[in-house]
């Protein structure tokens, strides 16, 4: 047990705050402060800047990138419009980002940390980040700092009450434990191993889903039939046949999309005549099925239950809970794509898994079929995601905040009769079930996992590396609780 002294309250500057009195005490004394880890003492030359409101432009060469590319769930940024804003090149101030460059955050989501996948040098980074120097033992430092050890200890150092929570340089006086058996050194080659196999996948997934993307609209582009586009104003009988006011459902940009997908030349189909039923996941309220115990731990005879709100844009699910009730719930069947119709609208998964009890919420539509063909299933989700991305959906769902995608509005979804083997060569980006490989060590690890994920689709890449990822999570644990780690990759 922990105890305070006079020196501690001292050293806190006579600060009596119980919160900031707390330590984090662990059995394994073997650590170190990160600030001990970096290459050289952090400067303010490490620090971003913040190059103001005033110089955000709609289109640029040089790019801003915000805090909120740094999320708790995915070891690399993700650089989309929200998070990395267009500014004059003027205030563009270089940070030579690089591939394994380590961003973290101080403020608002303080103690986030991500990687860098590639060269950014158009890219500067807000004064919410950090840029870390650091080389030795990079990828066994970087899977502490994204372990809640760091972010437990953080907590406890950064003052609590404020609305917006600020770390200012604290996050260098967190501790960093290394093992203590006597093939210390392999083990933590095993964890840096492990980290940058996570990091591939996650690599991977995102690169397949960009492929899925730009196969479908080459697709569509290089088949279309000999009519030519026009574009009309609405007329009356128009807003009486839809019964919508709303501009963007008659707008130049929407019509041009639209008539892409309908003049593809082996057509298009409305998923009821893809033969899909429609209907709305599980109502969850208490009135409807009674009281419920949830958890984020997996349990037994628990439901699974995938929330749209956590599905990724790469179609797969980046948080589960679990859900324990009496009642004989609306499960999915293998095959069933689930659609986020509400908020984040257009974000689906294909689920593949019969042996699992999952369900959904109301928020999600659930298409299903009598006779599955999950080949066909995949191709159709993928679609769906592609009408995410080009904006289609977002012209046909209505009201704010996200919007809504009500069963009404679905007659205006179309999704193009590819050829079959089209199908097949999306659907396999996606879903493609392949075993993994066997007899695998320190030497030939990291080599033999890339060339599974070649082979694998975004389904499985994302199973897997959830599994690794647990696996090292644990494997941590036992370094933090000074107990012996074995080298082991029967994952």
């Amino acid at each position: 047990m922990a105890t305070t002294n006079y020196k501690d309250i001292i050293s806190s500057k006579f600060n009596l705050a119980p919160s900031q009195l707390m330590t984090f005490a662990t059995q394994n004394k073997n650590t170190k402060f990160l600030k001990d880890l970096l290459d050289r003492e952090l400067t303010f030359k490490d620090n971003g800047t913040e190059v103001g409101s005033i110089n955000y432009i709609s289109k640029s060469p040089k790019y801003f990138i915000r805090a909120k590319a740094l999320q708790k769930e995915s070891f690399l940024p993700f650089l989309t419009e929200e998070t990395t804003i267009p500014i004059r090149p003027q205030v563009f101030v270089n940070y030579d980002l690089r591939k394994g460059d380590i961003l973290i955050s101080k403020d608002s989501n303080i103690g986030e940390v991500v990687i860098l996948d590639k060269d950014l040098p158009d890219y500067t980074i807000s004064g919410a980040l950090y840029k870390l120097p650091i080389t030795k033992n990079k990828y066994y430092i970087l899977a502490f700092l994204k372990h809640n050890h760091f972010r437990k200890q953080l907590d406890l150092l950064v003052p609590k009450g404020s609305t917006i929570r600020h770390a200012k340089t604290l996050f260098l006086d967190c501790k960093i434990p290394f093992p203590n058996q006597k093939n210390k050194n392999e083990v933590i080659l095993y964890i840096e191993l492990l980290m940058q196999a996570i990091i591939d996948k996650e690599k991977e997934i995102r690169n397949k889903h960009q492929q899925i993307l730009q196969k479908i609209e080459k697709e569509l582009l290089e088949n279309q039939e000999n009519n030519k586009f026009e574009y009309e104003l609405p007329k009356v009988n128009n807003l009486k046949e839809t019964t919508r006011i709303d501009s963007g459902y008659y707008c130049l940009e929407y019509k041009e999309k639209q008539f892409l997908i309908k003049n593809y030349k082996y057509g298009a189909k409305i998923l009821k005549e893809w033969k899909y039923q429609t209907k709305r996941g599980q109502n969850l309220q208490i009135s409807q099925i009674g009281r419920s115990i949830y958890s984020n731990a997996k349990k037994e005879n628990f439901y699974t239950l995938i929330r749209p709100t956590n599905f990724s844009e790469f179609g797969t699910v980046e948080k589960f809970e679990y859900l324990g009730n009496p009642k004989s719930l609306s499960t999915l069947e293998a095959g069933d794509i689930v659609f986020s119709a509400e908020g984040t609208i257009g974000k689906c998964i294909l689920f593949v898994n019969p042996k699992d009890k999952w369900i959904t919420n109301i928020h999600g539509i659930v298409l299903n079929k009598k006779d599955h063909n999950i080949q066909e299933s995949a191709f159709v989700s993928c679609f769906l995601r592609f009408l995410r991305f080009s904006g289609v959906l977002e012209f046909i769902s209505v009201g704010g905040q996200g919007g809504s995608l009500a069963k009404k509005y679905w007659k205006d979804i179309s999704i193009p009769i590819f050829l079959k083997q089209k199908q097949k060569e999306i659907a396999f980006l996606y879903h493609n079930p392949v075993e993994y490989p066997k007899n695998l060590n320190l030497k030939n690890f990291l080599e033999e996992d890339k060339k599974w994920n070649k082979k694998a689709g975004i389904i499985e890449i994302d199973k897997s590396m959830k599994q690794m990822k647990e696996y090292l999570n644990n494997i941590l644990d036992k370094i933090i609780n000074d107990e012996k780690v074995d080298i082991d990759f029967g994952f």
